[in-house]
C-alpha cells in the first residue's frame, strides 16, 4: 500500500484491436491474434465495446474527480463514478453498438462514439435480459435524454 492507503497494484491491459472510421462507415480491426474470438458475434444484434480513452491518458486528467457532466456548466458537479465522463482514473470506456456485420476480421458497427485509432480491450455481446428495464432512476440532469432514449440500444448511451 502506499501512503495515502491505496493498492499499488497495477495491470497489463492488452488491446484486441482498433476503432477505423470512414465517411459513412464504422468498423473495429480485431489483431489477428485474436480474430478466432469474433466466432458467433455476427448472431448477435448489439455488441458491448470496451475501450481506452487514450486520448485522456495524462495524469492531470485521471486525477479528476469531478466534473459537469457532458461538458455542460448547468449540470451539477458530480464526481466521474455518477456520470459518463471521458477522465477518470481508469480510462475505460463503453458503448453499446449495433453489429451490422462481422467479415473476417472486421465488425462492422452502425456507429461508436470513440475516434479512430481508439483502442478496443474487449467485446461481449449485448444480452437483453441483463439490461435493467423496471425501478429506473437517473439524476435530474440526465432525464431529458432518458426520456428521448431510443427502445434499442444505440452507440451513445
Amino acid at each position: 500500500m502506499s501512503a495515502d492507503g491505496t493498492p499499488e497494484t497495477s495491470y497489463k491491459i492488452h488491446p484486441i484491436g482498433t476503432v477505423e472510421k470512414g465517411d459513412k462507415w464504422t468498423r473495429i480491426r480485431i489483431f489477428d491474434p485474436y480474430v478466432d474470438g469474433l466466432l458467433g458475434l455476427q448472431e448477435w444484434s448489439h455488441v458491448n465495446v470496451f475501450y481506452w480513452f487514450d486520448q485522456n491518458d495524462q495524469p492531470q486528467k485521471r486525477a479528476t474527480l469531478r466534473v459537469h457532466p457532458q461538458g455542460n456548466p448547468a449540470n451539477p458537479l458530480t464526481g466521474v463514478f455518477a456520470c459518463r465522463a471521458p477522465v477518470r482514473p481508469n480510462l475505460i470506456a463503453l458503448s453499446v453498438c449495433k453489429v451490422l456485420s462481422v467479415e473476417k476480421n472486421l465488425v462492422m458497427l452502425d456507429d461508436i462514439d470513440a475516434f479512430a485509432g481508439t483502442p478496443i480491450l474487449d467485446l461481449k455481446p449485448f444480452i437483453p435480459p441483463d439490461a435493467p428495464t423496471k425501478d429506473l432512476r437517473v439524476p435530474g440532469w440526465m432525464e431529458c435524454r432518458a426520456r428521448q432514449r431510443p427502445a434499442e440500444p444505440s452507440a451513445h448511451p
